[in-house]
């Protein structure tokens, strides 16, 4: 037996509550709600910690305006703690960009399962409210060991009314189910006035619509920037939906 898996435990023993921002497709936005449910609970004084998982494409570093953010070597990896307006505390901060920076990360197999297990193993995060996962795309080795090895983890789906996206998270929403792990909600992002809503159609999986998150065009513009973002209506509405599911349970 590997003898992290019984570290990873002990690391995330002093969490309260870990959330796995999943979706299966990319370009549907996970990284931005994950994010952004990230600042709004660092904002509402909440103790976060943010860790990006999408090894080939990670992306939450742009999003946020994350430059130069180093973590610190003690027992093991502090990660570095981020600036947040608006927030007393921060957020804690790690990805993969760390220790590759703008090279790419072509992983492959089991060399995904052992980054991701020794990731887990080495980082520590201390007493946190939240982490927050960024998970990767796709149904594969990243998603998998995921959900394997973070055993309290819960998980808030992200899709677009999108027929390709909406298909594709009906897939991990199944999975989810089928493994009886907990699942938050579905959350639709990129909501324009006149489509239809994604509800209808994730209604037969008996899973909560939490709500709808407008395309927001002041979005792009904003990335870099956690003040500006905190100002977005995309922002707004999903301090509005993180209010709900996670602050008032």
């Amino acid at each position: 037996m590997d003898p992290r898996l019984e570290v990873i435990d002990r690391r995330l023993e002093k969490i309260d509550r870990i959330v796995g921002v999943t979706g299966g497709k990319g370009g549907i936005g996970k990284s931005s709600v994950a994010c952004g449910l990230a600042v709004t609970l660092a904002q509402c004084g909440k103790a976060v910690g943010l860790l990006d998982l999408d090894f080939c494409g990670p992306s939450t570093h742009v999003i946020l305006g994350i430059k130069d953010a180093q973590f610190v070597e003690e027992r093991g990896l502090i990660p570095p703690l981020v600036r947040v307006s608006g927030a007393d505390h921060g957020l804690r901060f790690m990805s993969i960009i760390h220790f590759v920076g703008d090279s790419a990360s072509p992983l492959r197999g089991t060399d995904v399962s052992n980054a991701m297990i020794e990731l887990f193993a080495i980082t520590q995060w201390g007493k946190l409210d939240y982490l927050i996962l960024d998970m990767p795309p796709g149904l594969g080795d990243a998603v998998l060991d995921t959900v394997r090895l973070m055993k309290r983890a819960e998980f808030l789906a992200v899709t677009t009314p999108s027929v390709v996206a909406l298909e594709t998270v009906k897939k991990i929403l199944r999975l989810l189910i089928d493994l009886k792990r907990p699942v938050i909600g579905v959350v639709e992002n990129m909501r324009r006035g006149d489509e239809p809503s994604a509800q209808a159609a994730l209604a037969p999986l008996g899973v909560p619509f939490l709500g709808a998150l407008p395309f927001d065009e002041a979005f792009e513009r904003s990335l870099g920037d956690i003040a500006t973002l905190s100002e977005t209506q995309f922002l707004q509405a999903l301090r509005g939906i993180t209010n709900e599911a996670l602050l008032r349970l």
